[in-house]
């Protein structure tokens, strides 16, 4: 069985280290996107959780890209 490293906090934490502002500044339902994730950041943090062994595509974030849509998806 594969084990998933990501807990929400540390999803809400590598999101705010590529967006470059503080955690506690991310909402749940705020659209990433409109936050400023681009391609090049969210590639930037599907390489890193890959890189751990997480499970994941592009697609899986790009259209639900929101920090509560994320949690619900990786930390399982």
């Amino acid at each position: 069985m594969e084990r998933n490293p990501l807990t929400p906090e540390r999803i809400r934490a590598d999101v705010a280290d590529v967006l470059s502002v503080r955690a506690d500044d991310l909402t749940d339902d705020a659209r990433l996107t409109d936050q400023g994730l681009d391609s090049i950041r969210l590639m930037t943090l599907i390489e890193r959780w890959r890189a751990e062994g997480v499970d994941v595509e592009i697609v899986d974030l790009a259209e639900r890209p929101t920090v509560a849509q994320w949690v619900e998806r990786l930390a399982r």
